[in-house]
C-alpha cells in the first residue's frame, strides 16, 4: 500500500487530513464519549494519553501504509469532529475494513455519509480495492443504516463476538464489493 501520511480528500464541507498533535483534545471528547463508543469493541478513553497515542500509531503507520485513518475536519472552521479509516488492508486479497467515528454533535448532519464516500471512492479507485468490510454491532441501527445507504450488504453474525465491560454483543458483518459501489465519482448529497 502507498504511504499516507500525506494524504487529503475533500467534500463540500469536510476536509480529511492525518491527525496531528494538537488534534488530541478533539479526538479526546469524540472517544471518551460514552455516547459514541457505546457500539465499540472498546470503553470510552478514560484520559487524553490515548488521543496521543492513537496519533503517535498514525505517525508511524501512515507513512508505512498500514492503515490510513484521516480526521474530519469542517472546512468552515478547521474543527476535528470525527475520524475515517480503512484498516487490516491486504493488497494481495484488495481488501480493507472500515472505522469511523464522530462527535455526538454533529451526528444526523449526513457528514459521516460524505466522508465515508470520498474514502470509499478513494478506496475503490486509487488503492484498488476489491471489497471493503464493516464490523457492527446490530443494535447501532443509525451506523447500520449508513452502511446499507452506502450499499453494504449484511453477510452474517457473529454471536456473542465482543464483551466490553462485561456486556456481551453481537456483531454483524457487512460488505460492499467494488462492482456494487454505486458512486463511481463521489456524490455528497446528505
Amino acid at each position: 500500500m502507498p504511504a499516507f501520511d500525506q494524504l487529503t480528500l475533500d467534500t463540500p464541507r469536510l476536509h480529511l487530513r492525518p491527525l496531528l498533535p494538537d488534534d488530541a483534545p478533539a479526538l479526546f471528547a469524540i472517544h471518551s464519549d460514552a455516547r459514541v463508543v457505546r457500539y465499540w469493541s472498546s470503553c470510552p478513553w478514560p484520559s487524553i494519553n490515548e488521543a496521543h497515542a492513537m496519533i503517535a500509531k498514525d505517525v508511524v503507520a501512515l507513512p508505512a501504509g498500514e492503515h490510513l485513518r484521516l480526521a474530519l475536519a469542517l472546512r468552515a472552521t478547521g474543527n476535528v469532529i470525527g475520524t475515517c479509516s480503512l484498516f487490516h488492508l491486504s493488497a494481495q486479497c484488495r481488501r480493507a475494513e472500515i472505522g469511523y467515528a464522530m462527535a455526538h454533535a454533529h451526528w444526523g448532519h449526513g457528514l459521516m455519509h460524505e466522508a465515508l464516500i470520498a474514502l470509499l471512492h478513494y478506496g475503490f479507485t486509487t488503492l484498488d480495492l476489491n471489497r471493503v468490510e464493516a464490523d457492527v454491532d446490530p443494535r447501532n441501527t443509525p451506523s447500520v443504516r449508513s452502511l446499507e445507504r452506502l450499499g453494504f450488504l449484511k453477510e452474517g453474525r457473529l454471536r456473542e463476538r465482543w464483551i466490553v465491560e462485561g456486556e456481551v454483543s453481537d456483531t454483524d458483518f457487512y460488505g460492499l464489493l467494488r462492482r456494487d459501489w454505486q458512486t463511481p465519482a463521489p456524490d455528497y448529497r446528505a
